[in-house]
């Protein structure tokens, strides 16, 4: 029997309660972001009944297609982009998301600039690493960081912290204890790291930011 939206979020709370207990961390410290991509709303709105008020999805398209009349029901959602974002989504994006995890180059801090401007709204961004140098992997080149980050400030960009996406099946921990070093290193608190199979691990190593989409959601389509 599958679980209900309620206990698979408890099941995660109590994961996170635990990390956070090993490492000495309080539990407000850690930001579960719900990752909602590709799952309908009457799969979101059971883990909104839950109290679950963070969601994360990865295309602007699709959030456009749901959030806009879930946040008429549920107002105190918090909604964060996790995914690739284009340059010319990037007004879109900021009109619908509190939260930009996804900065990643020279031309997306423009875009977003622009989108400031025009709609007034100034929304904190995560500026994405390439952590395990792949190149089919959105993220900022390591050696390129510094550069992107005063490109950022001069630009008025609110930078929340660093995220990352490890490469799949290779422990993990080296690359989050390297994101963690690189936020210290520019004196940024926010670290985005840390999704469904590993977010124990991240939070041990500092995460500030847990993306998780398939604990809370079962498999896509079951």
């Amino acid at each position: 029997m599958s679980k209900s939206a309620t206990e698979r979020l408890e099941a995660v709370e109590a994961e996170i309660a635990k990390a956070c207990k090993i490492a000495k961390r309080e539990r407000d410290d850690v930001s579960l972001v719900a990752v909602s991509k590709t799952h309908p709303a009457e799969r979101i709105v059971p883990l909104l009944e839950a109290g679950q008020r963070i969601f994360g999805e990865n295309r602007v398209q699709e959030a456009q297609g749901k959030w806009p009349e879930l946040r008429e029901q549920y107002p105190d959602v918090e909604l964060h982009l996790v995914g690739q974002l284009q340059s010319n989504k990037a007004e879109d994006a900021v009109q619908l998301f509190d939260v930009i995890h996804s900065l990643d180059r020279a031309s997306l801090v423009k875009a977003l600039a622009k989108a400031f401007d025009k709609t007034g709204r100034k929304v904190p961004c995560f500026v994405q690493v390439d952590i395990g140098e792949e190149e089919q992997k959105g993220g900022c080149p390591i050696k390129d960081l510094p550069d992107l980050l005063a490109q950022a400030k001069e630009a008025g960009i609110p930078v929340a912290g660093l995220m990352c996406v490890p490469p799949f099946g290779i422990e993990p921990a080296p690359y989050f204890a390297l994101l963690a070093k690189l936020a210290d290193d520019h004196g940024l608190e926010g670290r985005s790291m840390g999704m469904s199979g590993d977010f124990p691990t991240a939070i041990m190593l500092g995460a500030t930011h847990i993306r998780v989409g398939t604990a809370l959601f079962g498999e896509r389509g079951s």
